[in-house]
């Protein structure tokens, strides 16, 4: 060992320059970048001293230390290129660039994680539709796992790696993979396709179908996600139905274009009665609710004639869609009170029964 330091010293005495002249190159880079990191710090902390309280940056905080961090890795990048020329050593070179992807995508990532906040508040918050905020999120969520991704097979391919093994057993291993999730992936296409092309948002009262026995049969729309959707019945149930489910089914949507729906109420009266008085009386006892709209009115029309009744259809329109059941709750037993008082039969089923007898003669 002492015989191996003597010989290195023996040449560095011997010819000083071959190998003084680089060590000081790599010194004057560690000073010169070091006094460049001192600098940047000092300009980054003074403009922040000096905007800082200015609204702008006030409600764009990230800007400073984003800004840091940029110049920083500036000064690694030009640190380290100008000493992987000193040495000329390919494989230091190889990997001070696959480094040097990885750095620059935790830096992208940084940024997109900053950018996506912005874009919340001058977009998602100024709009009326909930699904850009759902779109957002998803975009927040699938970053980080594609910009990484690219990343890193970039960097293997930078270390001379042959990368083709790596993305066709990627390959074969998402198709099993696939195949054996495929309702999960089913699940999340459908919960692409559901955002894309947005039948209904969160916040809308739509049909549901798969609504548990003998309970609402709809509800409010309080989730979109990639896999199912939550909706909240009026009972107060919440039944998460998947995306896939709710994609092959026709879609029932009560508030998508408006709020104004129109509810239809049965109503049945005798032949007996008279059906201009008893269509007066259900538009009035309609008119009763503040939700009933005026413009269009309330309308009665006969709809059919039945085996011991005549079928009118009460047409309201209401301006909250969440007040369907409680509008036909209230026409239904008002009509029962106000026919009572006006003598309007609701009939009810009758037969007539006729005995014929035959008399017998006697011989």
């Amino acid at each position: 060992m002492s015989e191996y330091f003597n010989q290195i010293y023996h040449r560095v005495v011997s010819n000083p320059q071959v190998y003084l002249v680089p060590v000081v190159r790599v010194v004057g880079v560690f000073v010169v970048a070091s006094i460049a990191w001192w600098v940047l710090n000092m300009v980054v902390a003074t403009m922040k001293k000096r905007l800082g309280q200015r609204p702008f940056f006030q409600r764009n905080d990230y800007i400073f230390p984003l800004t840091r961090r940029a110049g920083h890795y500036s000064i690694l990048i030009l640190a380290g290129a100008k000493l992987v020329e000193f040495l000329h050593v390919s494989m230091l070179e190889k990997v001070f660039y696959a480094l040097l992807v990885l750095l620059l995508a935790s830096f992208v990532k940084s940024v997109f994680n900053h950018v996506v906040p912005v874009l919340e508040r001058a977009i998602a918050t100024r709009t009326e539709t909930k699904m850009d905020d759902v779109i957002l999120d998803l975009f927040r969520s699938l970053s980080g796992v594609i910009i990484y991704g690219t990343a890193i097979i970039l960097a293997l391919d930078l270390l001379g790696l042959n990368i083709m093994p790596l993305v066709a057993g990627a390959g074969v291993a998402g198709l099993a993979i696939g195949f054996a999730a495929k309702d999960t992936l089913s699940n999340l296409i459908a919960g692409v396709l559901l955002i894309i092309d947005r039948p209904f948002e969160v916040g809308d009262r739509i049909e549901v179908w798969s609504a548990p026995a003998n309970s609402a049969t709809w509800g409010d729309v309080i989730d979109i996600g990639l896999r199912a959707t939550k909706i909240r019945a009026t009972d107060n149930i919440v039944i998460v139905i998947p995306n896939n489910e709710i994609m092959r089914r026709d879609i029932i949507n009560y508030t998508t274009i408006t709020k104004e729906i129109r509810v239809r109420i049965p109503v049945g009266i005798a032949y007996e009665a008279d059906v201009k008085r008893a269509k007066e009386a259900i538009v009035g006892i309609a008119l009763e609710l503040e939700w009933v709209m005026k413009d269009p009115p309330p309308k009665v029309v006969v709809k059919s004639f039945g085996d011991s009744s005549v079928n009118l259809e009460a047409r309201v329109w209401i301006s909250d869609p969440r007040r369907r059941i409680d509008t036909i709750s209230h026409v239904t037993d008002r009509i029962k009170e106000v026919f009572q008082e006006q003598g309007i039969e609701i009939p009810y089923p009758k037969r007539d029964i006729f005995i014929k007898r035959e008399e017998t003669v006697s011989p």
